[in-house]
């Protein structure tokens, strides 16, 4: 149990530490490219451990799944998160992103067709609340900049909910390190593509530490940060892992105060606090008691 829980904050932890390098990186490289390097690197790794675990790259036969896994949350993902930290900070970023579970909420009727608890629904309304009160704290210092990387950060959300729900959905014909794989390689693709004609050389201005952040969000970041995630939640189990995620939005708060050395305002503290708070609540599930499963079965 302590194996898995350790797996899942390490996951967290990369993940946020992605956060602090995409705001480093953000004078370094344009969006779009740092994301097609970034992929392109993490899908050469996942086909090797495919190769080494002899499971086929089903690219073609399940093309249509991986292009629209890909696109989700390998380039719209990414991608608007990159965009919204080139006028954000890392912490503030961290902290809308918190609303990540609320999106997989609002889609799992949608595309699953489960039913929502009431109790979810209320911890949907308190994160709302909160991601109000983030913009609130942050209109102080509100530029044009400012108001549309929040508008990114908050379709990155959308776009990682839908693609976690799918992910679910396409989950039942394909494993977990191949919709990985294929996913990255078209979103890959997706990424090289919007480079064109949008990015030049005068563009970028990569430094030895750009490019150790490079190398960041394309292994730690990104491969083992998911091997992290799904080995901590094969151990823990999917309902006490889920309220995890939510210290995602805490180590990006605490990263970019220690390294990039970010200030934010009491009102934007609390609008984090109120929305990492309601993701608990809406994403919270009890696990079943095993004895009660067993008595279940003797009767």
């Amino acid at each position: 149990m302590k194996k898995g829980v350790l797996l899942l904050v390490l996951a967290t932890i990369l993940w946020g530490g992605n956060y602090i390098c995409g705001r480093y990186l953000a004078p370094a490289l344009p969006a779009t490219l740092l994301n097609t390097i970034r992929w392109a690197i993490s899908t050469f790794i996942l086909w090797a451990l495919l190769a080494l675990n002899k499971k086929k790259f089903p690219i073609f036969s399940k093309w249509k799944e991986l292009l629209i896994l890909g696109f989700l949350g390998i380039f719209a993902f990414s991608t608007l998160n990159y965009l919204g930290l080139r006028s954000l900070s890392a912490s503030y970023a961290g902290m809308i992103s918190a609303g990540i579970p609320i999106a997989i909420l609002f889609f799992t009727p949608l595309f699953l067709k489960e039913q929502i608890k009431a109790k979810s629904w209320f911890g949907a309304l308190v994160s709302i609340v909160g991601v109000i009160l983030l913009v609130q704290g942050k209109q102080g210092g509100t530029t044009y900049a400012s108001m549309i990387g929040i508008v990114e950060i908050l379709l990155s959300c959308l776009a990682w909910g839908v693609y976690t729900v799918l992910g679910k959905k396409y989950g039942s014909k394909i494993d977990p390190l191949t919709m990985t794989a294929g996913a990255s390689f078209y979103g890959t693709i997706l990424s090289a593509i919007s480079c064109i004609g949008t990015v030049h050389p005068d563009m970028i201005h990569m430094t030895a530490t750009a490019w150790f952040a490079v190398a960041f969000v394309s292994t730690l970041a990104s491969v083992l940060a998911f091997f992290a995630w799904n080995a901590g939640v094969k151990i823990v189990g999917p309902a006490l892992s889920a309220p995890f995620i939510n210290l995602l939005p805490v180590w990006t708060v605490v990263f970019g105060v220690l390294l990039l050395h970010e200030r934010f305002s009491i009102l934007t503290l609390v609008g984090g606090v109120i929305t990492i708070i309601g993701a608990i609540l809406a994403t919270y599930r009890r696990p079943e008691n095993k004895k009660m499963k067993n008595h279940a079965k003797a009767s």
